[in-house]
């Protein structure tokens, strides 16, 4: 195992994936810039989603959470859909719950659009992915910090999306994992030509998106990293993340 030698400030790019290169590929999929409204002020909640919808957003991603899965409870089918109506841009929804199944009528009738459960948390997953593609909704899957990154392989024609967690699960204003890039460029590798968005999601600011988007990720959750800031700035911290990460492909910084 190599040992960075790094303190304090952030290890080169070329050190943190040393081998991207052979992983990305120039026609990859649109850049992706996602707000997390885990981090939103709950007290506006919708004026949160519309500020973040009218910036730029590219569309919602929702944390569900009952208590077991994680040590934190945030909302469930009842918010999102009293969300649903203030925005058009597509609502994504991390499943931290169990059974993960028998949430999916609940959250397609709220207005979800896509259903991210975790590669490793329960046994039947591809009866799982099954389940939501009968419901109508996309499927993805959750790596967290643990799950190796060969845990997707089995289902890679069920899913449209991956999404790595750069945090522990289940609170935010984490710092960003860069331990993990590594494992992105891994996933890239695996999924190949095939239509699979690759997420990032925990940590997620303007100086981390650049490690993420070499290794390969084309998707950026962000929650503290938009909403702590400035409401009128959403749209100067979502077009600047954007960039970031388009810059970071072509140039490699």
């Amino acid at each position: 195992m190599r040992v960075w030698p790094y303190k304090g400030a952030k290890p080169p790019l070329g050190d943190i994936v040393p081998r991207a290169h052979e992983c990305y590929r120039p026609l990859m999929r649109p850049i992706q810039i996602i707000p997390s409204i885990l981090a939103a002020d709950f007290t506006r909640l919708g004026e949160e989603i519309t500020r973040a919808d009218a910036a730029g957003a590219d569309r919602f991603h929702l944390d569900v959470m009952d208590g077991h899965v994680v040590k934190n409870l945030s909302f469930g089918p009842d918010v999102i859909r009293a969300l649903r109506p203030l925005s058009s841009k597509p609502f994504e929804v991390h499943l931290m719950v169990t059974p993960a199944r028998d949430w999916l009528e609940a959250l397609k009738h709220a207005g979800s659009d896509r259903i991210l459960v975790h590669a490793q948390l329960e046994d039947d997953v591809a009866g799982i992915l099954n389940a939501i593609a009968l419901h109508r909704m996309k499927a993805g899957l959750v790596l967290t910090p643990d799950d190796p990154a060969e845990c997707v392989q089995p289902h890679l024609d069920q899913i449209d999306y991956i999404n790595v967690l750069t945090v522990k699960p289940g609170f935010g204003g984490q710092a960003f994992m860069t331990n993990l890039m590594p494992k992105v460029s891994a996933l890239r590798a695996l999924i190949g030509e095939r239509a699979i968005d690759l997420a990032v999601d925990g940590g997620v600011k303007l100086d981390t998106v650049p490690f993420a988007a070499k290794a390969g990720a084309n998707v950026f959750i962000a929650g503290t990293g938009i909403y702590s800031g400035d409401p009128e700035r959403y749209a100067d911290t979502i077009n600047a993340m954007r960039q970031a990460a388009l810059a970071a492909l072509k140039t490699g910084v």
